[in-house]
Parts: C-alpha cells; structure tokens; sequence
C-alpha cells in the first residue's frame, strides 16, 4: 500500500475536477486527482459530448459539401467508413486526453487512477483496477465526481436499448432511433 500526502485532493478529472486540480496548483498548492477511470477528462471527454461533436462535425461537412451545389460545386455522393469515422472520433478524444494529462504534469498535479473512498476527514483510500490500495492524506477536498448515465427500471433488458455510450459504439448506423431523453447528447443523436 502506497501512501501520499497532499494539501488538496480531487476526485474526478472531469472539466469541474481537473480545472480545480489545475487551479489549485498553479495556486502552489500540493495536488493529487482522483479519476476512477482509464483516461481524464470525465463523461463529457471520454463517452459523452466530445465523441458526440466529432461525429456530428463529419455530418455537418458532408451536409455542406451536398449544399454547394447551390453555389455551383457539386461532389459526388460520400462513401462513408463507419470505421474511419470512429477512429476519428477515437483520434479526437485521446489527442483531448492527452492534452490533459500534458497539463497535469506540466503542472505537476500527482494523478492516481482509481475509486476513491473517504475513510477519515482527511483520508481518501485508493483502489485501483487491480487491487492495489493507496491512502491519501490531505488537509482540502473538492469532489467532482461528475455525472453517470442511469438506466431507465421500466425497460426490458434488450440488446436493442441503448443509452449515449452504446449509442456512440455502434458498429453501423441504424435506420431508425427514438431518443428518450432531452440532455444535449439526446438532442444530438
């Protein structure tokens, strides 16, 4: 078990817990960050309106490329590469990631991946994917824990039902979709 101390600890590395982490820091202040998950950067980078962007960005350039015709310039009908498609949207979200983590370090922010717990006023315990507990000690806290889709109990388990992160795996586009939902990734689909 790994120990580390910290004048500020933050749990979540979304858009609110790295700016915190961020700020803290450049403030002088030791700082550890807290994110359960792979990567920083939260929902909205990872699963959420960042992927959602990039996708309804390559929308809206075939949209305007179809409109030139209007203009005078005419393209031929798009091949679409469902994959190539996704690896953009993958290529988008890991160059994000790794903008945060260059900051983190720059800034020299002490990040640890894991679910974090409070076992004190000021212990946080760590446990990572594998196992491994660490502690933190620190005299502030700031939770940013963030958002997380929820599953709607009235729907029957079926592979047909979606929520916004499947939503944005699927392997093709699917002919039709109702959205239940009005939050902005909602909207988008």
């Amino acid at each position: 078990m790994s120990e580390l101390q910290a004048q500020v600890v933050v749990l979540g590395s979304g858009p609110g817990g790295y700016s915190a982490a961020f700020r803290a820091a450049d403030l002088g202040l030791n700082t550890v960050l807290v994110e359960k998950y792979a990567e920083l950067g939260g929902v909205c980078l990872n699963v959420g309106c960042i992927p959602s962007k990039a996708l309804l960005h390559t929308a809206k350039v075939i949209d305007e490329a179809s409109s030139m015709a209007s203009h005078g310039v005419r393209f031929d009908k798009p091949e679409i590469d469902i994959d190539k498609i996704r690896d953009y949207k993958e290529t988008v979200v890991k160059q994000l990631n790794q903008g945060i983590a260059g900051m983190a370090k720059a800034r020299k922010v002490t990040v640890v991946q894991g679910y974090g717990k409070f076992t004190g006023s000021n212990t946080l315990e760590v446990e990572n994917n594998e196992g491994e507990k660490s502690t933190i000690t620190f005299e502030n806290a700031i939770i940013a824990a963030g958002s997380k889709i929820i599953d709607l109990p009235f729907l029957p388990e079926d592979e047909r039902i979606l929520n916004s992160t499947s939503a944005l795996e699927l392997k093709d586009v699917p002919d039709s979709m109702l959205c239940l939902g009005g939050g902005i990734i909602g909207l988008e689909m």
